[in-house]
């Protein structure tokens, strides 16, 4: 991909630093650079400079003076006016020539809008990573879109990402459900699973069993213990209950719109042949320590609420080893083997101690060197009305073929009430997109770390930050596009002018797209990007009610028709790097 520009923000402080430089004799690295917050302090504020005086023991508002001087005399072509505010912040109004020369080379290259960043970084992504066995419920819907979005954002912003879904197909539940079905079929193994709500049922069965039968638990940690082993009669029956699950897993991605396939599969099986090197690897090096016939790490920053030691427990008294090992050989893993820069995981905020542990054993082991990052990219729960984790009446988690379907089901009812002149065709498909964005726009839409309430008619409203409301308005610019072309019998629009201040601020503003990239990588927030779009759609609809295009002048028209032009293409693109594919027609 072709990158022509650096971002606005980063263009601007560029001339800062320059400016900087001569007035101090100092090099940096970050002028502290940022949108202003109300109109009359310009387009952008430099608040990094009293910071800067008082290491250089310097009047902040001296400094100030001397950089603003310096940007109104040399940088004209960036700076159209600097001003000092305040004791010791600046002011800059951008030039409207760099806004236009800027806008130009969007309109002539779209993939423009977005700068690399530099340094670019190998990064693994761990999302989704549902367990297998039994159907995926709504409990595992943040950690899928939230993945995708922060994996389609940092591929954009030119880092080598690479997909791995971590799906559970090891451990205790499968342990269960093999007891379970060889008890019930006899050994008929090959011809004992149905479709996979008869795993579900079978699951649920046999956990049941596990709960009130020792005798039924201890065989199922045996069964565990056989298939680390690799046994084949084990093997056989495990096998198929993971064809079946991952069929479920891939048509749900396939209708999410998710960017996992079979290729970004290393499930925790993949990993069952190193799992006795790392537990060696952590005795190398002095880490190891015996609790009750298990094998345990303590570190000394973890402690429980009375300063016990909390252990990581790697491998059971009988010899099994634990969710702790297998995240630890992934680490190893990708680490080493995929040779990442950085690894994230999408996970639960209820699995953080658990990752804060197995980071902390990592490095200590000197499983991954100091260069490699561990993140742990924690998400809250979906909620219900009643402020409990959303289900069903009845209590059990919903289903998550059951929420798209519903999802979709609203919002055909939405879409015939608003076109009933299409056809079933036309209506099935944006009820489809419309459906499935909304319930995915309504997760990115709001602060990761937080929990969130489910509200079906929020989510579906055309009005305020939500998905109908985006993709309305990228169809309302593409059909305002579409009457220009022919009435006119003309598509080239050009930025030639600007004339009205309506038009310089949304300029600008889709012109910030890259810097609203550059917050979600750094922050690995999706909702700061769906912020972004939604000033970017209310930007547009003011300058439309104070912008008339069709009916203006040749010129006029022609710069207004380019600007709904740009605003639609980084409404697209922003749409897109969210998982939703924006619709021509609503």
């Amino acid at each position: 991909m072709f990158y022509a520009m650096k971002s606005l923000k980063d263009t601007i402080s560029a001339a800062v630093l320059r400016a900087l430089l001569k007035a101090t004799g100092t090099e940096l690295i970050e002028a502290g650079v940022n949108p202003s917050s109300r109109k009359e302090f310009g387009d952008y504020q430099v608040n990094g400079l009293m910071g800067l005086a008082k290491k250089l023991n310097q009047n902040p508002r001296d400094l100030a003076l001397s950089v603003a001087t310096l940007l109104n005399a040399e940088e004209k072509t960036v700076i159209a006016n600097a001003e000092v505010a305040g004791p010791g912040f600046l002011n800059l109004t951008i030039s409207n020539d760099l806004i236009i020369s800027r806008a130009r080379e969007l309109l002539a290259d779209p993939s423009t809008f977005v700068s690399p960043a530099s340094p670019s970084l190998r990064v693994v992504v761990d999302y989704s990573s549902p367990n297998l066995a039994k159907e995926m419920h709504v409990g595992h819907l943040r950690g899928t879109i939230i993945g995708d979005a922060i994996s389609r954002i940092l591929e954009r912003k030119a880092h080598e990402v690479i997909r791995q879904n971590h799906v559970g197909d090891w451990g205790t539940q499968f342990g269960m459900l093999i007891a379970y079905l060889r008890e019930i079929t006899k050994n008929e193994l090959a011809n004992s699973i149905g479709d996979l709500s008869d795993l579900e049922n079978f699951y649920r069965k046999a956990k049941h069993r596990f709960d009130q039968d020792e005798a039924f638990a201890e065989e199922s940690r045996r069964c565990v213990v056989q298939l680390q082993a690799e046994d084949p009669e084990h093997m056989i029956l495990w096998g198929k209950f993971i064809e079946k699950s991952l069929e479920h897993c891939h048509a749900l991605y396939e209708r999410l719109g998710v960017g996992l396939d079979r290729s970004h599969l290393k499930p925790e099986s993949a990993y069952n042949h190193i799992l006795g090197k790392i537990v060696d690897d952590i005795e190398n090096a002095s880490l190891l320590s015996t609790s009750d016939g298990a094998k345990c790490v303590f570190l000394p920053e973890f402690t429980g609420k009375n300063k016990e030691p909390l252990p990581v427990i790697v491998q059971k008294s009988d010899g099994g080893f634990l969710y702790a090992t297998t995240d630890l050989a992934a680490i190893d893993y990708r680490a080493n083997a995929l040779q990442a820069d950085q690894v994230l995981y999408v996970v639960d905020a209820r699995q953080t101690l658990h990752f804060q542990q197995v980071f902390a054993v990592a490095a200590t082991a000197k499983i991954k060197s100091e260069k490699v990052s561990l993140v742990h990219i924690p998400y809250g729960t979906m909620m219900g009305s009643d402020g409990k984790p959303f289900k069903t009446r009845s209590g059990d988690l919903v289903k998550l073929s059951e929420l798209i379907d519903e999802a979709e089901l609203r919002a055909l009812e939405l879409v015939t009430e608003k076109n009933p002149e299409l056809d079933d065709k036309q209506k099935g498909h944006i009820a489809e997109v419309v459906g499935v964005s909304a319930v995915k726009y309504a997760d990115l839409s709001k602060n990761r770390a937080s929990d969130y309430v489910f509200n079906w008619e929020t989510m579906l409203s055309f009005d305020g930050n939500t998905a109908p409301y985006l993709l309305y308005a990228y169809a309302r610019i593409q059909s305002l596009i579409v009457r220009y072309e022919k009435r006119f019998n003309c598509n080239d629009n050009k930025i030639i002018s600007i004339s009205f201040s309506e038009e310089r601020t949304l300029l600008i503003k889709i012109q910030q797209l890259d810097e609203a990239l550059d917050s979600v990588s750094r922050e690995l927030a999706p909702n700061l990007l769906c912020n972004y779009l939604y000033e970017l759609a209310g930007t547009f609809m003011s300058f439309y009610e104070a912008c008339p295009i069709l009916n203006a002048l040749e010129d006029t028209r022609r710069t207004r028709l380019a600007i709904a032009v740009l605003t639609a293409e980084a409404l697209k693109q922003g749409l897109e790097m969210l998982g939703i594919n924006p619709l021509d027609k609503m």
